[in-house]
């Protein structure tokens, strides 16, 4: 009881933390005097990084009224979390990147400052070559509140030394036969670690917390975490209990992924393939391994594609939410967008060519850049999103636990997800 309790507070703690931040704007901040910008993100990664300060800091020659733009690395694993303790405190950032997952809860709150008119009226900006398929999920009421500027398709990092030494097809050799499909991507992932004595496949970012990364496995399935309109579980379809069935044997049974309580990050060499988004690929070492990067294996309803999507918005009660816009029109722009697509795939369809991406991301081959980030951004189904998401992935996730031990009663498991969400959905 307690537990529910707390979880039911966190999803409280979001929808209170941004309806406060709602209320009044910069204008009646009372706060004058140079601009000092922050930013939060959730990479902490030195080549993000530096790039990203980069970009400020040729934006402030030319801004005097910016004194200093800071960018806040917050933890990705509670990223949302701390983000929202911080506005409820009164220490909201003046920009801020959004995950998708929780994109209906900050866009319908009010919280975020309207983007159209900042970036429509800046010039050069190209505001009709934004993608309006990557826009859908941050508008209300035919406004932008946030910039999606990073729509990252999730694909599979092989090391194809450990698959080799396991005396396997590599995926690239499979999707030549027609036969890269999720049943010999386990069953080569269970060679591989089998063999290495590491790990066989990794899905990144799950570590048995964050179930929403295994809509990169169950769309395979044609399996949806709930209805398109939001209101009926999906979690107990026959599609999903197919899915969770497959990754539940290859768990437990062909040990071709690790088990719960045991890490293995394939960036270090310590697995044979791990999904993952394209920005990860400033993690691989030269020289480490050798290395490939393919579409996610086809499943039972054929090929398919899930984006990652984060958007980046400006708070609306910041003191200095025009100046914020401002720069986050600069950030954005063609020129800037262009290097950042080096890690975060844009949403500017004239961005979108392998020849414009290979420009900013050496490592990776205009194929991969094709058939991996071009096409899933075409064609590619948003990971899951739904308003309440907060207490939604909470109550997943503990409806999830029982399913990971090896004796688990999969059907009767999905059962107890639905019958926690359902009430939830309804509303």
């Amino acid at each position: 009881m307690k537990a529910g309790k707390a979880l039911r507070g966190v999803a409280v703690a979001l929808v209170g933390a941004l309806a406060l931040t709602a209320c009044g704007g910069g204008d009646d901040a009372g706060d004058s005097g140079p601009a000092k910008l922050r930013m939060t993100v959730w990479s902490a990664n030195e080549a993000h990084l530096k790039l990203f300060n980069e970009i400020a800091d040729e934006y402030k020659k030319s801004h005097p009224d910016v004194e200093s733009i800071t960018f806040d690395p917050l933890p990705f694993e509670n990223y949302t979390t701390t983000l929202t303790t911080q506005i409820a405190g009164g220490n909201a950032p003046d920009l801020a990147w959004v995950f998708e997952n929780s994109a209906p809860d900050f866009v319908s709150s009010g919280a975020l400052l309207p983007l159209d008119e900042t970036l429509k009226k800046t010039e050069g900006y190209g505001y009709d070559d934004l993608s309006p398929a990557t826009t859908k999920l941050w508008q209300d009421g035919g406004k932008l509140y946030a910039y999606p500027f990073s729509n990252s398709p999730f694909g599979v990092f092989v090391n194809t030394d450990m698959v080799k030494k396991a005396g396997q097809k590599t995926p690239a050799e499979l999707i030549a036969a027609g036969q890269w499909n999720w049943d010999n991507a386990l069953a080569t992932a269970a060679a591989s670690a089998k063999k290495s004595g590491k790990a066989g496949l990794v899905i990144r970012d799950f570590d048995y917390k964050g179930w929403d990364n295994l809509s990169t496995f169950f769309t395979g399935w044609g399996a949806q975490a709930w209805s398109e309109d939001g209101k009926s579980c999906g979690f107990n379809s026959p599609e999903m209990v197919a899915a969770m069935t497959a990754l539940h044997k290859g768990i437990f049974t062909d040990k071709a992924l690790p088990g719960p309580g045991t890490t293995a990050d394939f960036f270090a060499g310590d697995a044979a393939m791990t999904v993952t988004q394209i920005s990860r690929a400033s993690l691989l070492k030269d020289g480490g391994f050798g290395w490939d990067l393919v579409p996610l294996p086809a499943g039972p309803k054929g090929n398919y594609s899930v984006l990652g999507q984060a958007g980046l918005g400006v708070m609306k009660k910041s003191p200095h939410a025009d100046e914020a816009a401002d720069f986050l029109a600069f950030f954005t722009n063609p020129t800037n967008s262009a290097k950042l697509a080096q890690f975060f795939p844009p949403p500017r369809q004239s961005l979108l060519t392998a020849e414009t991406l290979g420009k900013t991301n050496p490592k990776l081959k205009p194929e991969q850049l094709q058939k991996v980030v071009i096409d899933g951004i075409t064609s590619g189904v948003v990971k899951p999103s739904h308003a309440g998401q907060a207490e939604l992935s909470q109550q997943v996730r503990a409806g999830l636990d029982p399913l990971w031990q090896p004796n688990a009663d999969i059907k009767a498991v999905l059962d107890g997800v639905c019958a926690k969400i359902q009430p939830l959905l309804a509303k």
